[in-house]
């Protein structure tokens, strides 16, 4: 099974979707019948529908996507984990088998400790009883948390999304580097190779600007640990479904039969338990 462990599906209107600036070419509708050709044309089998907005009504919408649409393997959705209620909202969801995790939007938060909150922290400790994921978006300065909420709950699984958005088009590597090796030494957190070209430039990019991420992405987590997302339609803002593709193809190819395997499908479905 070849997964796409990290994709978008949204009915545009600007109220819901604030986030994206005017000029912007993916302010429209983005739905399973546009994304399957991609798919196909990549010889990937399906994908995991990661939550954009922070509803209860995006949940359930892409669940019901999830029902109807065989390309769905799984669906990352939203809860308010700060919420008293947190358990309530997860019986709601979790007998759709196919809710495999959740996720909350760290990266906007202006406060880095956020994920550090008693109240937030609370809503993690409850994810195992649902046996769901939690997939960590932040950003690159907001690492230390992460790292410390990790380090918190050892039985929990995490996954990294992004790589933690890294200064590509800058080309720094310090001080990412140092705490994505931090992370990488907690045994339960996985990382996508996902929205790598919007942190580039994304008019110039070449493959080149992405070796040293990608290097020391492959050396921290190793081959089990790590598998591809496409983060479309975002990645459009840079390059077309099948240009990020080529990226990392090229990029895995190398490194062997078994890592690509790993990489482009088995990892993502062991770790969200896809079927």
């Amino acid at each position: 099974m070849r997964i796409d462990s990290h994709q978008h599906f949204w009915q545009f209107n600007p109220a819901d979707y604030g986030w994206m600036k005017p000029d912007w070419p993916i302010r429209r509708d983005f739905l399973p019948v546009h994304l399957a050709p991609e798919l196909r044309a990549c010889k990937l089998d399906g994908c995991v529908a990661v939550q954009a907005r922070q509803s209860l009504a995006e949940t359930r919408w892409l669940l019901e996507l999830a029902s109807s649409a065989s390309i769905i393997r799984g669906v990352v959705g939203w809860v308010d984990l700060c919420s008293p209620s947190v358990a309530k909202e997860l019986e709601e969801f979790a007998a759709q088998p196919k809710l495999v995790g959740v996720r909350h939007v760290v990266q906007d938060e202006p406060d880095d400790a956020f994920m550090l909150r008693e109240e937030f922290q609370r809503g993690i400790a409850t994810l195992r009883r649902f046996d769901l994921t939690y997939d960590l978006l932040v950003l690159a300065r907001q690492l230390p948390a992460a790292i410390a909420l990790v380090q918190k709950f050892p039985q929990q699984a995490f996954v990294l999304d992004h790589l933690a958005k890294p200064p590509i088009k800058a080309g720094e590597l310090s001080p990412w580097r140092e705490q994505i090796r931090a992370l990488a030494q907690l045994p339960n957190v996985a990382c996508k190779v996902s929205g790598l070209v919007t942190e580039a430039d994304w008019q110039n990019w070449r493959a080149d600007d992405f070796q040293p991420f990608l290097d020391f992405v492959f050396e921290s987590f190793g081959p089990d640990r790590l598998m591809f997302g496409s983060d479309w339609p975002v990645c459009l803002l840079a390059g077309s479904y099948e240009r990020v593709f080529g990226l990392v193809q090229n990029y895995v190819s190398q490194l062997g039969a078994d890592t690509e395997v790993k990489f482009f499908g088995a990892n993502a479905a062991k770790f969200y338990g896809l079927t």
